[in-house]
């Protein structure tokens, strides 16, 4: 490994830890301030669906831009260009079929869809008043097995 290989990494722990440390101060208690009132609402709760999105899209920019980078310098050897290309590829069709989810989950009638996707797994967290019904864990199934061909699924519901 040369030295430029050795920065390129060590750069993109130091983001990882980054992006760790952001999403921990970014999750943590947000209070509004009702002057006293004891109905005080929780930003964090009520922006989960933007945060979450916002640090999911902002980590796999910086996947995607450090993927390109080893792409484009003439130094990374063959089977890291080619391992980094396969990993560009992924991350965008991983992108691509969780946008595609959250589009279909609010067709059929959710307020706000958050997917993730992790290999062969899907994780959504749907806004939802109360419990889902056995029709809605169906379409809620249905909506990610035809748009990202994934069986393995997890749903939360978040209030």
């Amino acid at each position: 490994m040369n030295k430029k290989q050795t920065i390129i990494i060590s750069s993109l722990v130091v983001l990882i830890l980054f992006a760790g440390f952001l999403a921990t101060k970014v999750n943590g208690p947000l209070y509004v301030d009702n002057g006293g009132d004891k109905n005080a609402v929780s930003a964090s709760a009520t922006n989960y669906f933007t945060t979450a999105r916002l640090e999911r899209d902002n980590t796999r920019q910086i996947t995607l831009t450090n993927l390109k980078a080893l792409l484009n310098d003439e130094n990374t050897p063959e089977d890291q260009k080619a391992q980094a290309a396969d990993d560009y590829k992924n991350l965008a069709l991983q992108s691509d079929k969780e946008m595609r989810v959250e589009l279909g989950l609010q067709a059929q009638g959710f307020d706000e869809a958050l997917c993730t996707i992790d290999n062969d797994k899907a994780t959504v967290v749907v806004k939802y008043q109360g419990e889902l019904s056995d029709q809605q864990i169906r379409q809620i199934k249905d909506v990610i097995m035809s748009k990202a061909e994934i069986n393995n699924i997890e749903i939360k519901v978040s209030e």
